[in-house]
């Protein structure tokens, strides 16, 4: 006999909102350095190889440990794991605000690293063990998805307006409010949630994954600025067999840290690709668009950043039609194929984009982003639908980990594109720096005299476009693909009510034992 799962009140809907908060900093905290970066470079005079990693280190961190995260929430308390990220991300925010060292912000922004990793996979399980109806996760999964694409909006944004009127430590301090406010409400407001027979925790899958990852997003990363460099494919060919190896551990041992069986769950397996394929979408034109904004409209960084809000106006009302859609009956399949189609309609507008097309390239990143979110949010409660309860956190970090894959790969393969027929189109006799990035050729043509650097810079401008122009080309290509992709492979998956709800409340009590 089933029954109906029990609705949400009020309070699972306040203790949301509370989750929301280390959701939009930690998305936030991707892009928040960027106006910060030339105060923090006067500041601590980091090398050229200490500033690199002030920006990335924080994003391996937490690429590289989002498996384990989840994992360990799953065994320890997806609460307890909530609270000890909260922690330390607010202890690592402190630090870096006051680092006088390039050393000590490094190791302070991987700390946030390691804080991140706890708080998205935390976040999202508890999501799912708080909302159990489905068109009530549905509709709050939609409300994590707009939180997490407008963090890393705002995050520049904000970056802008604290370091323009306070100094670059303004940035980390913003975190420590929000933060002591989840370790004040999330005790009281959030439901304890871990797998009664976790298993024991395998050790070794731990520096297996990370040994996976890490070479993997790190060679992606780099591929679109530097080319096909031997040492970038060493990389990810380095994770690749470390990948392998994870798989075969996973498979093999008694107590795996994601289990095989996660796969076999109805509809798992193809939500997590194709929301793989659709952070590809969105982090793909934006290696694009920033430049195009900065670099070829002559913008600043802080009004780039403050046009690039526009589309946001779209992007809120995409996840909430999209769950609607699907709770008064439309076939999920249906809704997140015209996802696709709408996001490679926003690539198709951005291909015609010339040297001065602001508002069409702002309209192409609003309908693309609008048609990723709705992708994002329905495949995300596909997932998280389809893992039992008791592996919500393990779900949670396969599909945060195959983001951060798709959204580098979109940017490697999309950003080779764009820079193949850059240089492709720069002419011969340009100055090599100028043939190689358009970053470069404004280098260079700001030495140059009169006519001969407006000349270069006109022509840096629109191979750039050119190059941009064929990415998005090829970016509504796949995203068509992904669309025929789902329209096959979502037909008759249906999200699963949770029907055991006498077990669920054995293991979702207020007190947490």
């Amino acid at each position: 006999m089933t029954t109906n799962p029990p609705r949400a009140g009020r309070r699972e809907w306040t203790a949301l909102t509370v989750l929301m908060l280390p959701l939009l900093l930690v998305s936030m905290d991707v892009s928040v350095l960027y106006f910060a970066i030339p105060q923090i470079s006067a500041d601590l005079a980091p090398s050229g190889t200490q500033q690199l990693w002030i920006f990335d280190i924080y994003g391996f961190v937490l690429a590289g440990l989002l498996m384990t995260m989840g994992a360990l929430g799953d065994r320890i308390g997806r609460r307890r794991l909530l609270l000890l990220g909260a922690a330390a991300f607010g202890a690592a925010s402190l630090l870096a605000a006051y680092a006088h060292t390039a050393e000590t912000l490094i190791a302070a922004r991987a700390v946030l690293g390691i804080g991140g990793a706890t708080l998205m996979p935390s976040t999202m399980a508890l999501v799912r063990t708080m909302f159990t109806d489905p068109a009530q996760r549905a509709k709050a999964i939609g409300l994590w998805s707009g939180v997490m694409t407008a963090g890393i909006a705002l995050g520049s944004v904000m970056s802008g307006v604290l370091v323009e009127h306070f100094w670059w430590g303004s940035v980390f301090l913003v975190n420590l409010p929000a933060m002591a406010l989840l370790l004040v409400l999330g005790p009281v407001l959030l439901p304890e949630s871990k797998n009664p027979s976790p298993g024991r925790f395998d050790l070794l899958s731990v520096p297996l994954s990370m040994a996976a990852v890490l070479p993997v997003v790190y060679g992606l990363k780099e591929l679109p600025s530097e080319g096909w460099n031997v040492r970038y494919v060493v990389s990810i060919t380095v994770g690749l067999l470390f990948a392998v190896l994870f798989v075969h551990r996973q498979r093999t041992t008694d107590s795996p840290m994601i289990s095989p069986a996660l796969f076999r769950g109805h509809g798992f397996t193809p939500a997590l690709a194709l929301n793989t394929l659709s952070a590809f979408g969105m982090m793909g034109s934006s290696f694009f668009t920033t430049q195009y904004l900065q670099s070829v409209l002559g913008k600043s960084a802080l009004e780039a950043a403050l046009w690039s809000l526009l589309p946001s106006l779209l992007i809120g009302a995409a996840a909430p039609v999209a769950a609607q859609l699907v709770q008064r009956g439309v076939e999920r399949a249906y809704v997140v194929t015209a996802g696709f189609v709408i996001a490679a309609g926003g690539y198709g507008l951005l291909a015609p984009a010339g040297t001065d097309s602001l508002w069409l390239v702002l309209a192409a990143c609003g309908v693309m982003a609008s048609g990723i979110v709705i992708v994002m949010s329905l495949l995300t409660d596909l997932v998280l639908s389809s893992a039992p309860v008791e592996k919500a956190g393990a779900a949670s970090s396969l599909l945060e980990t195959g983001t951060e894959f798709g959204g580098a790969l979109g940017m490697a393969a999309l950003g080779s594109i764009g820079t193949a027929v850059y240089r492709h189109e720069m002419p011969g006799t340009a100055p090599a720096p100028a043939q190689e990035t358009l970053g470069g050729a404004l280098a260079v043509a700001a030495e140059l005299p009169g006519r001969a650097g407006d000349a270069l810079v006109t022509a840096a401008r629109e191979a750039f476009t050119s190059g941009m122009q064929a990415a998005a080309v090829a970016g509504a290509v796949l995203l068509l693909g992904a669309a025929g992709l789902a329209a096959a492979g979502l037909r008759r998956i249906r999200v699963r009510a949770d029907t055991d709800n006498a077990g669920q409340a054995d293991r979702l009590s207020p007190s947490g034992v």
